[in-house]
């Protein structure tokens, strides 16, 4: 699975990366290196304009925890934040989104943890690792989003009633993060971004064809601190190796 990850890169940044046309500049979000579930997340997708019919390739903060339309409470986002690709196409909550609302979340990288076997002078624990791609570059991880409205809002007044939720497409780990867990998240290759954005494009078979193994070789893993366990602590000292500690 993935239930932290990096994203530091300034809007500015995203919206030259990803080709953006249309990005609110009163949108703002914060740098964050222990990024958690239900926390607002810079998302890039493609939307159809009401009043032209033009598709715009669009930089927006999602809540991360997909909440489907159907749902009756915010609350179950908490128990979506990855969804497996093995089912995505065909499962109830996802299947919608995969047809029509897809994503991509920029990302520096992602943590996951490996269970280490206590020993007679240490308890069993389990030891965080940053996972990220050698070369620096942005991780596009696979995403769907959904509107939900709450039904405790009256209809006669949509002020706060409507959110707008994501989750990460996760497979089989490769590389480096298959030695720490055995799932990871997908990354889109930048050749592929916009038939995965396209919201026209519904072939599933063609869509599951894109969902490819992450980084071709190119992801590297480096024990970090404890610290990343509590979401309350943030900074770039997150991301500092545990000297000793290396998975390659």
């Amino acid at each position: 699975m993935c239930g932290r990850y990096v994203s530091t890169r300034r809007p500015q940044d995203l919206v030259d990366l990803f080709d953006v046309t249309r990005w609110d500049f009163d949108q703002t979000l914060e740098p964050s290196w222990n990024v958690a579930p239900t926390d607002d997340v810079w998302s890039v997708l493609e939307r159809v304009e009401r009043d032209t019919g033009e598709v715009t390739r669009q930089l927006q903060p999602l809540r991360w925890g997909l909440v489907p339309s159907w749902a009756k409470s915010l609350s179950i986002g908490a128990k979506m934040i990855n969804a497996r690709v093995e089912t995505v196409a065909e499962k109830p909550a996802y299947r919608r989104a995969f047809a029509k609302r897809r994503c991509l979340l920029p990302a520096d990288g992602f943590y996951e943890w490996q269970a280490v076997a206590a020993t007679k002078t240490a308890k069993a624990r389990k030891q965080p690792y940053l996972i990220a791609p050698g070369d620096g570059q942005v991780m596009a991880l696979a995403g769907l989003y959904e509107f939900w409205r709450d039904p405790a809002v009256s209809e006669s007044d949509d002020s706060g009633a409507w959110w707008s939720t994501c989750t990460i497409i996760t497979t089989e780990a490769t590389d480096a993060a298959g030695r720490v867990h055995p799932r990871m998240p997908l990354a889109i290759a930048p050749d592929d971004w916009s038939a995965w954005l396209d919201p026209t494009h519904e072939d599933a078979d063609e869509l599951r064809a894109l969902l490819a193994a992450p980084a071709a070789g190119h992801l590297d893993a480096r024990a970090v601190s404890t610290a990343v366990n509590d979401v309350r602590n943030n900074g770039p000292h997150l991301l500092d190796e545990i000297a000793g500690d290396h998975a390659d």
